[in-house]
């Protein structure tokens, strides 16, 4: 057995890294493509490693010379590598390819230890490893028959987004055998080089196995190893965190992403807290029946959303802003208070991060068992001279929930002391009672011009891509500010159109939340059951734990990062917390007992430091 690694390619769109050295001379987490690639193959008891290299390839070679590897390395340059595509380069290598079994790789590759075993472990001719397409992928793709035998090689040129489904990415790994490169593929490559020239891909020479019985090739479809391909910097990005050097480093560079999760196909976030029961699939393919046309058309503006939001909460439109995520309505809504403000802590920190201009004076909930009441708020607060209260309810992150009669007590103490209450409601629909508890209603800001309520649409909703907020509040003042504060164009057309049609599935919504809280409840019992652990009660779509008798967030945070593809909010690193604290998101059944099995273990088990990747 040997391998051929194509590796001429310039690497143009990963810009000034690839200036004065191919593409695969790009590190990833410390260590370049091609050596981890090497090291890899090295252990394979290879006759031969061939690299078809190019661009730079004295400096690539000089590079490969300085690697402590068994395996005997050979090249072939070519140097026509800026004006051909990789069919030349392995037309190139095409006698190496009558010599022996081919492993044939590409050098932009990064994968898992171990992955190459399931190639080479296969008995097949000819085989290709494959990957179930998801979104992130790019490049050319397959399709299968009931054996995983390839019945077709899709090139982007007709890709159909509506067969995704059936889709198999290449992951530009093969292996042919002697008799397969002799018989079929060296001819026909001969043939296509002559007719299609160089400027084509050697995966359109395989595109004819499908046709010819007996040259069938076998897919073998990756069983849970990590990989990427990296093409430019933001795949370069990804693959930094996939394969960082320690579940430590790991998990500090996802926490720094703040989302976009779904370019991590495996990974399962409990961290970042949506609903996962709803929007329903028919209003989904509503807004795509729509999508062409909402891509290409401006969104409306302020005052067409205000009318929206308005109808849809049901109060005056002079009554209400709509935001781009309640993030940047928290921004403005900040930036008008002055003075002294109340903070219960540990708390949702884009509030305490907006209040640099103000007396923050805190209630340390973690006192009082990080369960309150208004009466607590009001013992705290009421000799401390505030100008404005903040109150999440339920709170984030320790799930305590104020109900509806008291949260009225609390804004009515707040006017009669002439305080702002700034409420955020955003996981109010997770609550047992439902509509009920809600102080949005016109006749309650009418009554209340001090209270100020904020409200995320992507919690509850579940459509965080669309970011979509509301501010609620009589103090008609404050809402022009905001108006005005905030860009023209805050609201992007789909998440008008989503407004537009929301109040169509209002029944769809209402059973989406009795079905999360059936299973909150069933989660929350199972939790209680595993050991080591204080699991707080919570009215919210996320639960936190205490960890105790020495467990720490950051040990299980990193434990079921690494061997579970689990992410949790680690609130260690949170203002506020005496002890060791996780948040963990209520998502399907399903997914919760993934979590419940790797919680359970690691509970159960001994405390160690997490080990490298």
């Amino acid at each position: 057995m040997q391998a051929i690694i194509l590796a001429a390619g310039m690497g143009s769109r990963l810009g000034n890294l690839t200036e004065v050295h191919p593409k695969c001379m790009v590190e990833v987490s410390g260590i370049s493509m091609i050596e981890r690639m090497l090291r890899q193959l090295d252990d394979k008891n290879l006759e031969k490693i061939v690299i078809v290299n190019g661009y730079e390839h004295q400096v690539l070679e000089d590079f490969i010379g300085k690697i402590d590897i068994n395996t005997k390395i050979e090249y072939i340059t070519n140097h026509i590598y800026d004006e051909t595509n990789n069919i030349y380069s392995l037309f190139l290598a095409k006698d190496v390819l009558l010599k022996d079994d081919t492993v044939l790789i590409e050098s932009d590759l990064i994968i898992q230890e171990g992955m190459l075993d399931q190639l080479f472990n296969d008995t097949s001719k000819a085989s290709a490893l494959v990957a179930k397409y998801e979104p992130w992928m790019d490049g050319t793709v397959v399709t299968l028959n009931e054996s995983d035998e390839i019945t077709d090689f899709i090139g982007k040129a007709d890709f159909n987004y509506s067969n995704i489904d059936t889709y198999y990415k290449t992951v530009n790994i093969y292996k042919f055998s002697k008799e397969f490169s002799r018989d079929f593929y060296v001819p026909y490559l001969d043939s296509y080089m002559k007719s299609s020239g160089v400027n084509e891909y050697y995966e359109n020479v395989l595109k004819f196995t499908a046709l010819i019985p007996n040259y069938t090739m076998k897919a073998i479809i990756n069983k849970n190893f990590d990989w990427y391909e990296v093409d430019d910097v933001q795949d370069l990005d990804i693959a930094n965190v996939m394969f960082a050097r320690t579940t430590e480093e790991k998990l500090a560079l996802m926490q720094k992403r703040f989302g976009g999760y779904w370019r991590y196909p495996r990974l399962i976030d409990f961290c970042y807290l949506v609903n996962p029961f709803y929007p329903n699939e028919r209003l989904l393919d509503e807004v795509k029946s729509n999508f062409s046309r909402l891509v290409r058309d401006y969104p409306s503006g302020m005052s067409v959303n205000t009318l929206l939001a308005a109808k849809h909460f049901k109060v005056r439109d002079e009554q209400i802003v709509i935001g781009n995520g309640a993030s940047e309505l928290i921004k403005s809504l900040m930036e008008k208070l002055s003075g002294n403000i109340g903070i219960i802590t540990p708390t949702f920190e884009e509030y305490p991060n907006r209040s640099n201009h103000l007396n923050v004076i805190n209630l340390d909930s973690s006192k009082i068992g990080y369960e309150y009441d208004t009466d607590d708020i009001i013992t705290f607060f009421d000799d401390k001279n505030l100008d404005s209260l903040l109150l999440i309810n339920p709170d984030n992150p320790s799930g305590n929930y104020i109900t509806h009669n008291d949260v009225i007590k609390l804004v009515a103490w707040c006017k009669k002391n002439n305080i702002k209450l700034v409420l955020d409601e955003s996981f109010i629909d997770f609550v047992d009672d439902g509509d009920i508890t809600s102080l949005l209603k016109t006749d309650i800001l009418d009554e209340y011009p001090n209270l100020y309520l904020v409200k995320s649409i992507s919690k509850s909703y579940g459509v965080p891509g669309f970011r979509l907020g509301i501010l609620a509040t009589s103090d008609l003042e404050v809402i022009k500010f905001i108006k005005k504060d905030v860009s023209i164009w805050n609201i992007n057309s789909f998440g008008e159109y989503y407004m537009q049609i929301v109040d169509k599935y209002k029944k769809n919504f209402e059973q989406a939340m009795i079905q999360f809280v059936n299973v909150r409840n069933d989660y929350y019992n199972n939790l209680v059951k595993i050991p080591n652990m204080k699991v707080h009660p919570s009215q919210a779509n996320f639960i936190m734990i205490e960890l105790l008798n020495g467990y720490t967030s950051k040990f299980v945070t990193e434990e079921l990062l690494a061997k579970y593809n689990v992410f949790i909010k680690d609130l260690s690193p949170k203002t506020g917390f005496d002890g060791e604290f996780i948040r963990i998101a209520v998502k399907t059944p399903e997914e919760n007992q993934s979590l419940l099995d790797g919680l359970d273990t690691i509970m159960r088990g001994p405390i160690h430091e997490t080990s490298s990747n």
